[in-house]
């Protein structure tokens, strides 16, 4: 890991965040990391959520990782394949929309079988979050980037520390787990959706379909 010697984590209102934008790769972007590191970054799409992830991995060391995602792109597999081989990660979990999982079932399950039988939460869930915990290392990563290379304008920031990180943490802890092709009710349940809606707010979407499922 990284030399820690010296450093203290800032608070969150004493935090400059850095603003970057971003033509080059995601170590270039992301720059020199520390205690109470802090960046946002608008790019091309030339690099994923991975990619950063990967960045962060190498400078912490060993860590858990968490990844929040909506999809597992067809195109994606090699790359999410190569995450989960990554030797510094000690202990990870997936928080991934119960659509993704029933289309690329297989990789969710080599993730249990890497990770353990509880390390996947399903769930409805359209967030692409990281998080990175290793040493005195608490890094959030979250933006519009999904887990593959896409050549659109893309956003994420990253923070150490502070309440964002706490949260993420805390909902990950609170999902349930739920078996292998749980049901769509069972997701919603999970994710506690209907807490964010009354029966009358509700009623006039009744019939139309989602967008996505």
């Amino acid at each position: 890991m990284a030399g820690l010697a010296g450093q203290t984590r800032a608070s969150p209102a004493r935090r400059r965040a850095r603003a970057v934008e971003s033509f080059a790769s995601a170590s270039d972007c992301l720059g020199d990391i520390c205690l109470g590191y802090s960046v946002f970054a608008i790019t091309r799409g030339q690099f994923s959520m991975l990619d950063v992830a990967s960045c962060l991995i190498r400078h912490v060391g060993e860590c858990h990782v968490s990844v929040w995602t909506w999809a597992i792109a067809d195109y994606e597999v090699e790359c999410f394949e190569a995450f989960m081989a990554n030797s510094m990660i000690v202990g990870a979990s997936l928080v991934v929309d119960r659509s993704a999982e029933h289309k690329n079932a297989a990789i969710v399950q080599r993730w249990r079988d890497r990770f353990g039988a509880d390390s996947v939460r399903v769930c409805k869930n359209h967030a692409k979050i990281v998080t990175v915990t290793g040493g005195e290392y608490r890094l959030l990563a979250r933006g519009s980037m999904n887990l593959n290379y896409n050549p659109r304008f893309e956003q994420f920031d990253i923070t150490e520390g502070g309440e964002d990180y706490e949260l993420v943490r805390r909902i990950e802890s609170e999902l349930p787990v739920l078996a292998p092709g749980a049901s769509s009710a069972e997701a919603s349940a999970a994710s506690k959706v209907g807490s964010a809606f009354d029966s009358t707010s509700l009623r006039m979407f009744e019939g139309v379909k989602p967008w996505a499922k």
